[in-house]
């Protein structure tokens, strides 16, 4: 069920995610990192998206990020896609992403502004909801958690010079909720008098002036910075997503004269071809029958029957894709991929690898959720004399 705040319908959210993001590892910004088969950032956008009450989401992006960004927002369900305004192009501090944001919203002035991480893509409804309820008589609320751990203050040398009384300190966490005149205003006052180093929302305000509420905010909200971090967020998806479905996929096509196969979505030299009303990629085509059957949902010849020449000679990558969306819009994820191609030729060692990689591209999984082995029919039935290609494949879901 969704959310909804009807006592302040006028409310904009700004997602800041325009920071390289490198320590998190994986090449990428750290929002655009996969997690659980979708970017990082896509699942962020998501919980807003399905969030009533909420007049304009802005995403705030890097301006070398717009093909990492259109990837994220293609990963959300098409239907919350509309949810989401124009990206803006950020700055080289976080404090200038969000004055950005900020101003870019002054066309359609909202009541008030939510200022979010698109690292943290855990906040639950439920704390967006107290928030929003908590800024409508407030010109700031943030989240924070109380520090339970001993504080102690050191020297240069790291020896302890002293004990910091935790019963004051709170770790500040996201969305944090402004009055929008005055939190644009305080941006604008720190950006013309050139005030930089300050390393939230709420320091801006405090500079400002503005008096800033903490309400309690939540120990699953958590900000996604480090390799590690990746680690606890894979294992807070995997408590989410507990149903665990195993499917199975089988499928053969004939050889006949051409000059190459599609195997795994590669493209391999043959003295022959598979026959069949796409591609004839067999390997996928097993794999999608395995995910559709552990979803339930029929089988690849249920959703691309043959007797539609939409599908004649098409890429089979089209219907591993498709059966990938399948799993994300029930809000799951595919945990592994496993394959095993039987036939005399041609030699999948050489392309092992290489069709791995493409299946976990197009999967949008890592290279180790997918397995492939290869085996010959030791000259036996139609296979053994070089007929066709066999799959069997297995494919592990989980789901909410």
């Amino acid at each position: 069920m969704q959310s909804s705040v009807s006592s302040q319908p006028n409310i904009a959210v700004l997602i800041v995610a325009a920071g390289a993001g490198l320590r998190a590892g994986g090449g990428v910004p750290k929002q655009y990192r996969v997690l659980g088969g979708k970017p990082l950032l896509t699942r962020t956008l998501e919980i807003f998206a399905r969030f009533n009450g909420i007049a304009d989401i802005i995403p705030v992006i890097g301006a070398d990020q717009q093909d990492d960004y259109s990837k994220a927002l293609a990963a959300l369900p098409a239907e919350l896609q509309p949810r989401i305004g124009t990206p803006v192009m950020g700055g080289t501090t976080r404090q200038e992403s969000v004055y950005n944001g900020l101003c870019a919203l002054q066309s359609r002035p909202p009541t008030h502004v939510l200022i979010h991480d698109g690292a943290r893509a855990f906040i639950s409804k439920e704390l967006i909801a107290r928030i929003i309820a908590a800024v409508a008589s407030a010109r700031a609320i943030i989240p924070g958690l109380a520090v339970l751990d001993t504080v102690k203050r050191v020297d240069s040398a790291q020896i302890i010079t002293g004990t910091v009384p935790r019963d004051t300190l709170r770790l500040v966490q996201t969305p944090q909720a402004f009055d929008y005149q005055h939190i644009l205003h305080a941006h604008q006052q720190a950006h013309d008098k050139q005030v930089n180093g300050l390393t939230d929302d709420a320091a801006i305000a405090e500079w400002a002036g503005m008096s800033v509420q903490i309400i309690d905010g939540e120990a699953e909200n958590l900000k996604i910075t480090t390799p590690e971090d990746f680690v606890q967020a894979e294992k807070m998806l995997m408590q989410q997503c507990w149903d665990i479905r195993v499917g199975q996929g089988y499928d053969v096509h004939a050889l006949v004269p051409g000059d190459h196969v599609w195997l795994g979505g590669v493209r391999i030299p043959h003295h022959a071809r598979l026959s069949g009303h796409s591609d004839a990629d067999v390997l996928i085509h097993a794999l999608v029958d395995a995910i559709l059957g552990a979803l339930g949902d029929g089988d690849i010849g249920v959703h691309f029957p043959p007797s539609n020449e939409r599908w004649r000679g098409a890429p089979s990558r089209l219907f591993l894709e498709d059966a990938v969306a399948r799993v994300a819009a029930r809000g799951g994820f595919i945990a592994h991929l496993d394959g095993t191609l039987v036939c005399e030729g041609p030699k999948i060692g050489p392309y092992r690898e290489e069709i791995r990689a493409k299946i976990a591209e197009i999967a949008n999984i890592s290279l180790d959720r997918v397995g492939l082995k290869a085996t010959t029919a030791e000259k036996l039935g139609f296979v053994g004399r070089a007929e066709g290609i066999e799959a069997f494949a297995t494919a592990t879901l989980r789901l909410p």
